[in-house]
């Protein structure tokens, strides 16, 4: 009985996999989708540049236009490219970060600008000013000078892109790791009688938007296969091979991260089920949908790490994708021996939450490939190091799943002993693969640093938070151990040491900005929302406590001798 409803759920997710069959079928771009370009390090699919510009300079890969028309990235990178619009007047621009809108005067309830109106911004132009100073000097900047600096990064890419034949489609002749040039450039790689028809599809291509906009783009297609074709006919040894530029366009589009999410929401909603309705014998039909999710992301990984040829652990967005993944892996492996129906109920949520932000927040979470810095490039490393950390991660956001399910428990239910005295069990011991884990993590990074930059340990503020971390749960766990904190402690626990997690993880790279880590910092995170959830969490956990130990139960009334 068992198999055949994990059988059923592998079915069920298969089947949701593959639907609907209009997503397999191909929409007449591919050839303009694998155009290959080199840039930033590496050649890519012209499919990906488009997502990555648009991503960059939009905050989405979408695009709404003044009429409502929805474009994807490959036409709104089209119109750039080929200068279809006036980019100027096109409230293109992304600026979310409130404080810096009201610093320079821009409208708070808008989140895109024009190029134009950023550029006469003098206020803003002041702050960046500040900022090149500033960095010049080599002292921290303040987040407003990040976030001004991260806009003009987006004004120079929207006009870098626009009308641009500069962009580095033309192949070196024999250098395989030689630099690519613009149709402009040909010229000075091959002949006249060469460069000619590369010039003139290029013209074509253009004068097919320019009349038809973004409606010609099958057209616009069937002009770059000879583009493309005539590019390979130049350099057949340099230019890649169409079957790799289509691997990556192929991940592009079948977004394996959220299809997987969705087969964890699925699987939690079948799990859900399972745990009210006792007669619905569904367990094991969810296990085998959380089975595909696992197997799908599974699958993405390894497009990604084929795509970039290391690791997928080299940023916030891969860490991200990859705590979710840990999340799930880690309370599969736990549930299947356990078989106490908690761990997946508490990991499914969080894991869903860490792939959808991944998936919708690109600006922020910035999916693109990028070359490693140097002190990244050691793949052995790479490899153990930050899986760990990020492993260790996973386990204690279980734990934190755990812990929420139990203080539901305990405001609900507070009857069902068993069943809390089950749950305190499996926190402790997912506490301990955690702990276990970031040990290890913060041994190996110490010798990686040792290899890397020349000591074990420097106090460095990731270094630093990673240790806070590891103390607030080892405190905790010893604390349990001696008979210190009960159960309901050991889920109260969980719950507020993931804030020192929070704090090395995101914390570090968002809100501080300093240190050797710099290759994980970022800009356009909201440390206003993660304060606001992380405040009324505390204050669920505490209203809570307040039940469980009764803070504020009406004391006993006093006996009183009657008035004689």
């Amino acid at each position: 009985m068992k198999l055949t409803t994990f059988l059923i759920g592998l079915v069920l997710g298969v089947v949701l996999l593959v639907w609907p069959l209009s997503q397999w079928q191909p929409d007449g771009v591919d050839s303009l989708r694998s155009l290959a370009v080199q840039l930033d390090g590496r050649k890519k699919p012209l499919d990906t540049v488009a997502q990555e510009t648009v991503a960059k300079i939009h905050g989405s890969t979408t695009y709404k236009l003044a009429d409502g028309t929805q474009e994807d990235a490959l036409s709104t990178y089209l119109a750039l490219w080929f200068n279809t619009r006036n980019w100027n007047e096109e409230p293109f621009v992304l600026v979310s970060y409130r404080p810096l809108k009201e610093a320079t005067g821009l409208d708070l309830e808008r989140k895109q600008f024009t190029f134009q109106e950023l550029m006469a911004n003098r206020e803003l132009a002041a702050i960046v000013s500040a900022a090149h100073r500033q960095a010049l000097n080599e002292i921290d900047l303040s987040r407003n000078e990040r976030e001004a600096l991260t806009i003009e990064d987006r004004l120079n890419l929207l006009y870098q892109s626009v009308g641009d034949r500069r962009l580095p489609i033309v192949p070196h002749p024999d250098d395989i790791k030689g630099k690519w040039g613009g149709l402009d450039e040909a010229a000075q790689f091959y002949t006249p009688e060469q460069a000619a028809p590369l010039l003139a599809a290029f013209a074509m291509m253009q004068q097919t938007l320019l009349q038809g906009g973004t409606t010609h783009i099958p057209m616009v297609a069937s002009l770059a296969e000879q583009l493309k074709a005539g590019l390979q006919q130049l350099s057949p040894d340099i230019y890649p091979a169409d079957a790799v530029m289509q691997r990556e366009v192929h991940f592009n589009h079948f977004h394996p991260f959220a299809k997987a999410w969705q087969r964890y929401a699925i699987a939690f909603t079948v799990l859900l089920v399972s745990q009210w309705i006792k007669r619905w014998n569904v367990y094991w039909t969810a296990i085998g949908l959380f089975t595909t999710g696992i197997a799908v992301q599974t699958y993405g990984f390894f497009l990604r790490m084929q795509i970039a040829d290391r690791p997928p652990v080299t940023n916030m967005y891969e860490s991200v994708v990859w705590v979710g993944f840990g999340i799930m892996a880690i309370a599969l492996l736990l549930e299947v021996f356990s078989q106490k129906r908690f761990y997946l109920l508490a990991a499914a949520p969080l894991s869903v939450v860490c792939l959808v932000l991944a998936d919708s927040l690109p600006a922020v979470l910035d999916p693109s490939i990028s070359p490693l810095v140097p002190v990244l490039r050691d793949n052995f490393w790479l490899s153990i190091h930050v899986p760990t950390i990020t492993l260790s991660y996973a386990s204690f956001a279980l734990a934190l799943g755990v812990g929420h399910v139990a203080l539901f428990n305990y405001l609900f239910t507070p009857q069902a002993n068993q069943r809390l005295k089950t749950l305190s069990q499996l926190n402790y011991r997912v506490l301990q693969v955690g702990v276990l884990l970031l040990t290890a993590g913060i041994i190996l990074g110490g010798i990686w640093a040792h290899f890397s930059w020349g000591r074990f340990w420097g106090w460095d503020p990731k270094e630093t938070w990673a240790l806070i971390a590891l103390l607030c749960y080892l405190a905790p766990l010893h604390g349990r151990l001696v008979g210190w904190i009960g159960d309901f402690g050991i889920h109260v626990a969980s719950i507020v040491s993931f804030n020192a997690v929070l704090m090395a993880w995101y914390g570090v790279n968002f809100v501080l900005g300093t240190g050797l880590h710099s290759y994980g910092f970022g800009t356009g995170g909201s440390e206003l929302l993660i304060a606001s959830v992380v405040g009324v969490d505390l204050l669920m956990v505490l209203a809570t406590a307040a039940r469980h130990y009764g803070w504020f139960k009406r004391s006993e009334p006093l006996t009183t001798v009657e008035n004689l």
